[in-house]
């Protein structure tokens, strides 16, 4: 999907084609106990309004230099890992068109790991308000420097698209115990497919790439510690600080039939080496009705983590209390929630939203953050109410 496609307009030779999207939103929690955020945020709401939690603002260019050569850039200005808005450059590439089948991009790409990838930052493109993050906080690369290679082909009533991509993911990632964001550098490839037909479309994905983040303080801190008391395989099992594997599948299915909306995915992320990071499943289900402009929806997510597949030795037993730091690290969390919403289509280029997330922690507090001991183990309500627009 083309962000702000229904708003699109073309600027001098005809060429240049300038298209928008944004949402401008406000949200409160009914807890301070406990603060809720999107996958890899920082800011989130604790009991607190906040525009920050849903409110973006996306700006993209594509000019055309021929039929098969074309360029498209996107920024997008959003709270993500820091306090304030920041501006970031989401896509930046050249597609040259082969043929009607095939074609290719270089630059700056989408990793097409979920659903609606191409646009899950883009509100006016989706039902519910935010993609949810029992989901989404699985797989927080959204885009790499690199190469992509898309085909697409119609067999009857079925269109068929496929997708193969490699190159380099950079950027930062969210640490809610000391509240830094580490860069991380992660070569990652990887597929999708896509099947079309009518009001269905179901998808297939796989990515795997080798991440790196060398400042992850907490877990540098853990592993020097490990490393000065004799066991450095056990450190250089769970560090981070060198490349390790990591793979993430998953599989999605929209509908829009007789005005059912129905949108699904289920999702895995696996270790390929020894790591702290916890093995997990994933899935939601997302049913709504269509009533001229007015779509009601409701969502059902749940997050299953799986543990660590690093092998704590049995000697650290008589370090008590390094062995429950290290237990607890490669513990799984888990979290489910319910969400109930409205969308109402008032203009030909804007909708407004109002939904409600009931969030259900469970171990290490799922992927709420910043939770007191009074929050441990209580639910959190979160209203949110917003406009999406495309220009």
């Amino acid at each position: 999907m083309q962000a702000g496609a229904a708003g699109a307009v073309t600027i001098g030779d005809g060429n240049l084609n300038v298209s928008g999207f944004g949402t401008l939103a406000a949200a409160k929690s009914n807890t301070e106990d406990a603060r809720f955020t999107r996958a890899n945020q920082r800011e989130g709401t604790a009991g607190t309004s906040t525009i920050g939690l849903d409110s973006n603002l996306g700006l993209q260019a594509t000019y055309t230099f021929s039929d098969k050569l074309s360029a498209t850039t996107q920024i997008l200005s959003r709270k993500s890992t820091g306090d304030s808005f920041t501006t970031e450059l989401a896509w930046a590439f050249v597609k040259y068109k082969l043929n009607d089948e095939v074609s290719f991009r270089a630059g700056r790409i989408v990793v097409p790991a979920f659903l609606i990838s191409d646009y899950q930052n883009v509100g006016y493109a989706n039902t519910m308000m935010r993609p949810p993050v029992e989901m989404y906080g699985q797989m927080f690369i959204e885009n790499a420097d690199g190469v992509d290679v898309n085909w697409q082909r119609a067999f009857g009533d079925t269109n068929v698209t496929a997708q193969a991509f490699v190159g380099i993911a950079r950027g930062k990632s969210y640490v809610s115990s000391d509240h830094s964001s580490p860069r991380y550098q992660a070569p990652v490839g990887g597929f999708a497919v896509s099947a079309e037909h009518g009001p269905v479309t179901l998808r297939f994905a796989h990515a795997q790439g080798k991440l790196k983040a060398t400042d992850v303080k907490p877990i540098n801190s853990l592993t020097a510690t490990l490393a000065s008391v004799g066991f450095g395989q056990l450190a250089d099992d769970i560090t981070i600080a060198d490349y390790k594997r990591v793979a993430f599948t998953s599989v999605g299915l929209m509908a829009d039939w007789n005005n059912i909306v129905v949108q699904s995915e289920f999702g895995m992320r696996r270790a390929k080496d020894p790591v702290y990071l916890a093995d997990s499943n994933a899935w939601y289900t997302m049913v709504g009705y269509r009533f001229g402009k007015v779509l009601p929806y409701f969502a059902h997510a749940k997050y299953d983590g799986k543990g660590s597949t690093v092998a704590v030795p049995a000697q650290l037993a008589r370090i008590p209390t390094l062995n429950a730091g290290v237990k607890n690290l490669l513990a799984p969390g888990s979290q489910s929630s319910n969400l109930v919403g409205v969308r109402w289509d008032f203009a030909s280029s804007a909708a407004l939203k109002v939904q409600v997330d009931r969030v259900k922690p469970g171990a290490k507090n799922g992927f709420l953050s910043d939770v007191t001991p009074a929050g441990v183990g209580k639910k959190v309500t979160v209203v949110a109410a917003g406009v999406d627009f495309v220009f």
